[in-house]
């Protein structure tokens, strides 16, 4: 059943107070319930008792109040929104990370969720400690106002960057294509009134940027890039200007010139995956990172970061912060698995974003060679640490701890030296087909 605090107590205290049966009937909301149903005058409603109007709200899916939604604000560390309100281990799946201060249009309360509004049919769910609500809609500025400015493209340090004139902060969306390179961007709630667009010969990366009204209140905005890799982008605010960094690509070719980040799952208090002889997966782990750093900087690769290089327990949202200050050109995640079944076995590697498939490709490919089982390529994966969209990265669940076979591996030195090998043999692949 749908959280009631929020539905109840502005269902009640706002609307059912001056809302007619004929009112509910016009937002189509009750179907079960209502003051016929009751034997009551509609113009009564004023005086239901608390039962009855608890009894309305529920009937009504928790949503009478949706007439007079509410505006709040996104707040905290890297706020996100999702499609749905799915209840999956590693969370519903993720439409963005987004900016904070960005306006969103609460209409429903879903446990632990709102459900926002984006536009006449986009809807998305956002956790509530990254919402602060503020005012009702009535007293905020509506979609009809929301009318897009001039665009400038030009470059900064190591990006390109879009700017966007807009009269306040809006929810968006990114999403990104391969073949052509392209990065698409959604904002909700917009209507072009775009008559301009500036772009500078200084942009290094991004070819094209243009626009198209995708739907009534949806505004598309398409950067077309240069060359096969999209080597990362980063959209956020300045002031009431959206903002789309892109990253350029290296200056030199090969490894040598790449920055790697490598992060070691858990550690501290999050063991993660302990077999039933007792092996932790945040002990191999670790192990397994420091032996692709070892390698890393023997074939040459200077700048080599670890997220962390020792075994304290550092959360997935402060891993993803940092890594937005050190800006690597790569993140290779190292993990092990684990499955209820003992005879499930095999390297698997993970990416959300298109960017990313195909480093993780050319890495499970190589780490085939080692006579692994293929537990698969996976896309999509909502993980957190695969979500930035900053750079391309790649999760490896190197074997199955669960598995006796595949443990005495990840026991093995030899094997950790194979495996570096393997990964570091998987990005110089990668990054023979995208320089």
């Amino acid at each position: 059943m749908k959280d009631l605090a929020f539905s109840g107590a502005i269902a009640i205290d706002q609307t059912l107070k001056k809302a007619t049966t004929s009112d509910m009937r016009r937002y189509g909301y009750c179907k079960l319930v209502n003051t016929k149903q009751l034997n009551m005058n509609p113009m009564k409603t004023y005086l239901l008792p608390i039962f009855y109007a608890m009894l309305i709200t529920i009937s009504c899916g928790a949503q009478v109040y949706a007439q007079q939604a509410w505006v709040g604000r996104t707040t905290g560390d890297l706020p996100y929104i999702e499609y749905s309100d799915g209840m999956v281990r590693l969370g519903a799946d993720k439409m963005t990370f987004i900016d904070t201060g960005v306006r969103v249009m609460v209409v429903d309360s879903v446990e632990n969720r709102y459900k926002i509004k984006l536009s006449k049919n986009w809807q998305a769910y956002i956790p509530k400690h990254f919402v602060s609500l503020s005012t009702p809609l009535s007293d905020s500025v509506t979609s009809d106002d929301i009318l897009s400015g001039p665009w400038h493209l030009s470059a900064k340090d190591n990006y390109d960057v879009l700017t966007i004139s807009l009269p306040d902060r809006l929810p968006y969306r990114s999403f990104q294509l391969v073949e052509p390179n392209i990065i698409i961007v959604d904002v909700f709630g917009v209507i072009s009134n775009t008559t301009w667009i500036t772009q500078l010969k200084k942009a290094r990366i991004v070819k094209n940027v243009y626009r198209e009204q995708l739907e009534s209140d949806v505004y598309r905005i398409h950067i077309d890039l240069e060359g096969k890799q999209n080597w990362g982008y980063s959209i956020d605010y300045d002031n009431k200007a959206l903002r789309i960094s892109v990253k350029h690509a290296p200056t030199k070719k090969g490894i040598k010139n790449l920055f790697i980040a490598i992060d070691a799952g858990h550690g501290g208090n999050s063991k993660g995956v302990v077999s039933p002889n007792g092996s932790e997966e945040k002990v191999y782990a670790l192990r397994f990172a420091k032996e692709l750093q070892t390698l890393l900087h023997k074939k040459g690769v200077k700048n080599v970061y670890l997220t962390r290089a020792e075994d304290i327990d550092i959360a997935t949202t402060d891993r993803v912060l940092k890594l937005r200050t050190v800006k690597p050109d790569l993140l290779i995640s190292l993990h092990l698995n684990a499955s209820s079944k003992t005879e499930v076995k095999g390297v698997s590697t993970y990416y959300h974003h298109n960017g990313s498939r195909a480093v993780s490709k050319y890495i499970l490919d190589e780490m085939l060679d080692l006579g692994l089982n293929e537990f698969g390529l996976i896309g999509n994966f909502n993980f957190l640490l695969n979500s930035p969209t900053e750079y391309p990265n790649s999760l490896v669940e190197i074997a199955f701890l669960s598995n006796p076979e595949d443990e005495q591996r990840i026991l093995d030195e030899k094997f950790h030296k194979q495996t570096a090998d393997k990964i570091y043999k998987g990005i110089v692949r990668w990054l023979k087909e995208v320089q």
